[in-house]
């Protein structure tokens, strides 16, 4: 994490707005300081288009283009306060690159985050995006994130952002006391934010909130 990078990045915006997400975040249950900070510091507006950027620091989904869009601050926040737990994180792994933009939030909670991306020009863009604001602990790659990132396994935290069930390869990444957090359900039904741990004995599932994301898609594009 380079903190003035980050700093530098957001000073083009209002103080004001960005401390009116924050306490809007609070009042709706966020309670890690660590992430709220965080959010506080990250400039979300070079992760959307020039055009969408004076909505950038409202607590909305916005479009990315390709039928993607960059999720709202509050999901952003609850998904990263599920799977960090106080502690700061080894290696984390990101399935759905998107804009970058909750990839950023990680690198700076956590010693490494592996981030896939199954649509080339999203992949890229969120590239140019991180190592714009010196965030060299992300490692982007154009995968099909279904199968993860063996290579790399186990995780501290695996965090999905695209909705279905959560392949069988993904669970079996996750580290003992790892975390995993993904919503479950089909888009257009009802989805649900699910948290899973990884105990000797097999994993605990929470439900944390109901949510709505895009597809969990296979193959390239």
């Amino acid at each position: 994490m380079n903190a003035e990078s980050l700093t530098r990045g957001i000073g083009m915006t209002s103080e004001r707005t960005r401390r009116r997400l924050i306490e809007q975040l609070r009042r709706q249950g966020i309670t890690s300081e660590a992430v709220l900070e965080v959010i506080a510091r990250t400039p979300r507006h070079l992760f959307v288009d020039e055009a969408l950027s004076s909505r950038a620091y409202e607590n909305s989904a916005l479009p990315i283009g390709r039928g993607q869009t960059i999720s709202q601050p509050l999901v952003v926040a609850k998904m990263t306060e599920a799977v960090l737990t106080g502690r700061r994180l080894g290696k984390v792994l990101e399935i759905g690159t998107g804009s970058g933009y909750q990839a950023a939030i990680l690198a700076q909670l956590a010693d490494q985050v592996f981030t896939t991306e199954r649509i080339g020009e999203l992949a890229r863009q969120a590239k140019q995006r991180l190592h714009r604001l010196k965030l060299h602990s992300v490692f982007v790659r154009h995968l099909d994130g279904r199968a993860g990132w063996p290579s790399q396994a186990p995780f501290d935290a695996i965090v999905v952002t695209a909705g279905g069930q959560v392949p069988d390869a993904l669970f079996d990444q996750l580290a003992e006391g790892g975390v995993l957090i993904a919503p479950i359900g089909e888009q257009g039904g009802v989805q649900q934010l699910e948290r899973f741990v990884r105990m000797p004995d097999g994993l605990e599932r929470e439900t944390l909130a109901p949510v709505s994301f895009v597809p969990l898609l296979e193959g390239l594009d």
